[in-house]
């Protein structure tokens, strides 16, 4: 493996990781982290006022001043005043609407001090998120004179800002904490420090390429910035558990008397034909994501496919002239004698449970399956509601504006709904007709009492069409606000109550679209169009994902029972999955450890279509890497169970250390403080377990 073809290969990896480490180093500031559902209805409403309106407020921030004088008042309408020229003089900055523009109690805190601002920004100056920062960076100043006054960005644009924004830092941190776990874990399997450290750096160099190639791909298509999340936990897990496996085949080959050069490829060719099974059937799941209509979804799945690819290659090319180079120097640093397979003494006694497992296998089925059927019971009660509670992590900026914003009254505003009311053609907004279709909206949405405060032109100028001549004293900006320039639309916004659950409030969107000839946006519109878009798909991936895995496997192992067996088997181990999240994190169980509380009552809408088909792909590994094994004893003669304990033997040591090592790398994820990331890591860690 070291002849001319070893040396090309690394010359090709040098080159790979030359372009593409620089970018990945680059990779925070080249994702998007706004939150799209495409072709959906709340998308088309802010498009619609954007481009029909000319709204300044189509997309919007909060500003909040924490601690500031009520604005009635002259020292905090002054205070006020200062503060709104400033931010309005910022680039981006479509416009700004406060208690100034609009003296209503909604500005007005319940008790003692604070207020808050809305702040249209402008899409055609940048993204959101590039936005939000220059927000921040530009009012970090102006809190500095008067005591007690913190001024906090939240909202829609804010939120999603800083959740993807420490998601990513999440991600880095959880990488540094298992290091030093899986260096400790494969330092035990092998023994030898050099052994250790080769999968461990296989698995960061996968997501290295991985996060290179998809900050290059950012030039044709966004990202969502929740790939560098995926990218870390599943690279780790997948290199790490393919470099284990190529290391260990070739310890084996150089333990029964092979040289190098042919013990890396015998490592190759034997350990490369599973890690590209394996690699396939991870990638199956992943690729399946991309029928779901949704950027961060479909990020997920380029993100995994690109680590995955990654991981495959480093196993099957440089990994195995590493391994010829290296020659009995893998053993270097030897802390004890391996316990990984290095001939039958080693694996004796996984060799003696085979036997025993093949003799009884109807016992040993009902008893390892019982926890997962019971886990599994409590599958159908998952919930895909938002999580109830205050689940947002609390260093966020972010989430302690909308924690002032909820203390003084006016967190409503963050989830405001807008009503866009289509007119017949021929008619306006302003014509005897249109006024009237407007205002019966009006009185239809202010008799819920769901909703707080329902803001419309109708509202301000009475249910009544007035008289051309009054029109002309509204000022252009609040025209502008709640009707199109043609007149071929009315906005009509509802402040929901504060106490409103995340329940509530998708159920008063879908109550809003059911009534007719709406269109309804804003930040619950949009939760409802990702559910919608996410449970939507969530069959067709089904079906996706088990088609191809079926096909795949028949290809790899020419064979129909064994992919029938080890799709059932899946398919048990997804739902036990997800009944561990409903038991622990929806119902509360976990005690206090992962900050469930008494229970979310729900869990994010993406997260059963990411932890089917990551756990699919992920729980597939360890099932191609044993019968690959038995196969391999059955073809050189083996009868049917000697060929199982052989399999066994030869496997068991590395599943059951691939499988500590993915553990720990998916457990790291859960001692964050983003939920999301909490709970995609603890079921990913229950499947693997």
């Amino acid at each position: 493996m070291a002849g001319s073809r070893g040396w090309w290969t690394l010359a090709a990896w040098a080159v790979a990781l030359a372009t593409l480490a620089p970018l990945a180093l680059r990779s925070d500031g080249a994702f998007a982290v706004a939150v799209r559902v495409h072709g959906s209805e709340s998308a088309e409403v802010e498009r619609i006022l954007h481009e029909e309106f000319g709204s300044p407020f189509a997309r919007f921030a909060v500003l909040v001043l924490e601690g500031a004088p009520p604005p009635d008042r002259p020292d905090g309408a002054a205070l006020l005043a200062r503060i709104r020229d400033a931010v309005a003089a910022i680039p981006g900055v479509a416009g700004t609407l406060s208690y100034l523009d609009l003296p209503d109690s909604l500005f007005l805190p319940r008790t003692g001090r604070g207020t808050f601002m809305v702040v249209g920004l402008d899409p055609d100056v940048g993204t959101a998120d590039a936005l939000i920062a220059r927000l921040r960076t530009a009012t970090a100043t102006m809190a500095a004179s008067p005591d007690g006054l913190a001024l906090l960005w939240t909202g829609e644009a804010a939120l999603n800002h800083d959740i993807r924004m420490t998601s990513s830092r999440e991600a880095a941190a959880a990488e540094w904490r298992v290091l030093p776990i899986t260096l400790g874990l494969l330092l035990l399997a092998f023994g030898a420090l050099v052994a250790a450290a080769l999968p461990v750096a296989a698995g960061f160099l996968a997501i290295t390429v991985a996060l290179g190639a998809a900050v290059a791909a950012t030039r044709f298509m966004e990202l969502s910035i929740v790939l560098e999340n995926v990218t870390s936990m599943i690279g780790l897990g997948l290199g790490i558990d393919y470099g284990l496996l190529t290391v260990s085949r070739f310890r084996e080959a150089l333990a029964a008397g092979r040289g190098p050069r042919a013990a890396a490829a015998e490592a190759r060719w034997h350990a490369g034909r599973t890690v590209a099974v394996s690699g396939l059937t991870v990638a199956i799941g992943f690729a399946a994501l991309l029928v779901v209509p949704l950027s961060e979804i479909r990020s997920v799945a380029v993100g995994g496919l690109l680590v995955t690819l990654a991981s495959v290659l480093a196993a099957t090319t440089l990994l195995p002239v590493l391994l010829g180079l290296l020659g009995p120097r893998i053993d270097a640093g030897r802390l004890r004698r391996p316990r990984l397979p290095s001939g039958a003494p080693a694996g004796e006694g996984w060799r003696r449970w085979g036997r025993a497992v093949a003799r009884r296998p109807l016992p040993v089925l009902l008893l390892a399956g019982a926890p997962l059927a019971m886990l599994a019971s409590a599958a159908p009660r998952l919930s895909t509601e938002l999580p109830r509670g205050d689940w947002l992590p609390a260093g966020m900026e972010s989430a302690r504006g909308l924690a002032a914003l909820e203390a003084s009254g006016g967190a409503g505003v963050v989830n405001t709904i807008r009503v866009l009311v289509p007119m017949a053609a021929g008619r306006t907004a302003t014509g005897v007709a249109g006024w009237e279709r407007t205002a019966a909206v009006v009185a239809r949405v202010e008799e819920d009492p769901r909703v707080r405060r329902v803001q419309s032109l109708p509202s301000l100028l009475g249910a009544a069409p007035p008289a051309p001549a009054l029109l002309g004293f509204v000022p252009p900006a609040v025209l502008r606000s709640f009707v199109s320039r043609d007149g071929g639309y009315a906005l009509v916004e509802a402040v929901p109550r504060e106490e409103c659950t995340p329940g509530e409030l998708t159920a008063l969107v879908r109550d809003l679209r059911r009534g007719g000839g709406v269109l309804v946006g804003g930040l619950p519109a949009l939760n409802v169009d990702y559910r919608d878009a996410v449970g939507g798909r969530f069959p067709l991936v089904i079906f996706l994902v088990v088609a191809a895995t079926l096909a795949g496997l028949a290809h790899a192992f020419r064979s129909v029972v064994v992919p029938l067996k080890a799709v059932a088997l899946n398919l048990l181990t997804v739902a036990a999955s997800m009944g561990a999240l409903v038991l622990v994190f929806q119902d509360g169980l976990d005690a206090g450890l992962l900050g469930a509380g008494d229970g979310t009552g729900g869990v994010f809408p993406a997260i059963p279509v990411l932890v089917f088909c990551t756990v699919f792909g992920l729980s597939m590994d360890y099932e191609v890497f044993l019968v690959a094994r038995v196969m391999e004893a059955r073809r050189d003669g083996a009868g049917e169970q000697e060929a199982i304990a052989e399999g066994l033997a030869r496997t068991g040591g590395v599943i059951t250390s691939a499988a500590a090592v993915m553990i720990a790398v998916f457990a790291a994820f859960t001692l964050g403080d983003f939920l999301l990331i909490r709970m995609l890591g603890f079921a990913l860690a229950v499947a693997v377990l």
